[in-house]
């Protein structure tokens, strides 16, 4: 079992490697909640997320015991750079195993770092069959993204940095997958500060550590969705599950949209890049799922790797949910001048289309009419509310889409 002590020894070894994030002071959070707020940015570390803590510790852990020839593992992203970037540094060869779907970025990163990458199949399953079947095969060894002791103490130590940086705390916020990141911060600083409380994040979509704490057994889930493909795993491991029942006070989980929303939110007024994974905990506060006690706060921002394509879609629906962009489909005359009047009503309304599509073609409507959907930029709920009555007023039938 992980504790402070392990903790500790792993942050001597990773110090000279690791960076020591930046806990950033929330001040415009702090003052919307009444609490002391900050946000712990590992989406600035190394590889851009937590992961490089725990690979490197491992590592080091493994070459102390043995001779290591090469190392594999299974990671849609986050956990392969970890292992890429760690193996490079301690001149050892690694294998990357990731889904044949996985973001390109995600695949170009591990390659920078060092790692061999195959792919192989569309889940993590298969990758992780894939990477065992080279660790039976070929001897190399492989490094488990979570269920690992050594691991989660790696993780851990961004608790320590916590610790060393605030004269008390009252709550620590922590994104959770397999559970390794919450579980290492847990025990960290339960183990030091017996009064915090420990509070993790899930996706709704991937609630697999929910699940099993609820439910008082580890089972897979049948299929895991969401948008935060960081957390996106089917089963908790045996170690972690083990440490969360002893750590942490509190699961919670988000929507997508709840967690598209932080990210745009992030980006805005933090001035981030935060991925969804690392972003659930800013989630979970802006949307009133967390109960703070008085005292300083951490949320964890555990990374920022974000594909591009990816980062426009998760905007678009962020604005979406903050009511600053709505979508609509109404019907006009097919006749000349009629999109312009519709177009004027709309300006009129001080809102902004940003796209436009004139569709004659729509089987539901009739002949002498055509089909209009129209992307449009409002302020706020109230302005979406105007926009509407206004097209109303004017005799078209606004629905939203």
């Amino acid at each position: 079992m992980v504790d402070l002590s392990m903790i500790k020894s792993a942050a001597a070894v990773i110090r000279p490697v690791v960076k020591k994030t930046p806990l950033d002071y929330a001040s415009y959070l702090s003052e919307r909640w009444g609490r002391t707020i900050f946000l712990k940015l590992e989406n600035r570390q190394k590889t851009g997320s937590f992961k490089i803590r725990g690979a490197y510790y491992k590592l080091k852990c493994l070459m102390e015991q043995e001779a290591v020839k090469s190392v594999v593992a299974a990671s849609a992203g986050n956990h392969g750079q970890g292992v890429a970037l760690a193996a490079n540094l301690l001149n050892l060869p690694s294998t990357i195993v990731m889904p044949q779907n996985a973001a390109i970025a995600k695949i170009n990163a591990v390659k920078a770092f060092g790692g061999q990458v195959i792919l192989k199949g569309s889940t993590m399953d298969d990758c992780f069959a894939e990477a065992f079947t080279l660790h039976i095969e070929h001897d190399q060894h492989l490094i488990h993204a979570f269920d690992d002791a050594d691991i989660i103490a790696g993780q851990g130590t961004v608790g320590l940095e916590l610790i060393d940086e605030l004269d008390s705390i009252a709550c620590v916020v922590v994104p959770v997958g397999g559970g390794g990141l919450i579980a290492g911060i847990a025990a960290a600083v339960k183990e030091s500060i017996p009064t915090v409380k420990v509070i993790g994040v899930q996706a709704a979509g991937a609630a697999s550590m929910v699940n099993a704490v609820n439910s008082g057994r580890i089972e897979k889930l049948p299929i895991v969705s969401t948008i935060a493909d960081g957390i996106a795993i089917q089963q908790p491991g045996e170690l972690t599950y083990a440490l969360v029942r002893k750590y942490v006070d509190e699961l919670v989980t988000v929507s997508d949209e709840e967690i598209a929303s932080a990210i745009l939110f992030a980006l805005e007024q933090s001035k981030l890049v935060v991925e969804g994974a690392g972003a659930v905990t800013l989630a979970a506060l802006l949307h009133n799922h967390l109960d703070l006690p008085q005292g300083n706060s951490v949320l964890i921002l555990s990374g920022g790797n974000i594909d591009i394509n990816q980062l426009a879609r998760i905007i678009e629906r962020g604005l979406v949910k903050s009511h600053r962009r709505m979508r609509l489909r109404t019907v006009i005359p097919d006749l000349p001048g009629a999109l312009t009047e519709l177009i004027q009503i709309i300006a009129q309304s001080q809102a902004n289309i940003v796209e436009i599509y004139h569709n004659r073609l729509a089987l539901d409507v009739l002949l002498n009419d055509t089909e209009v959907v129209l992307n449009v930029e409002i302020r706020d709920q109230a302005h979406a509310s105007q926009v509407l009555a206004a097209l109303k007023r004017a005799g078209y039938q606004p629905v939203l889409i």
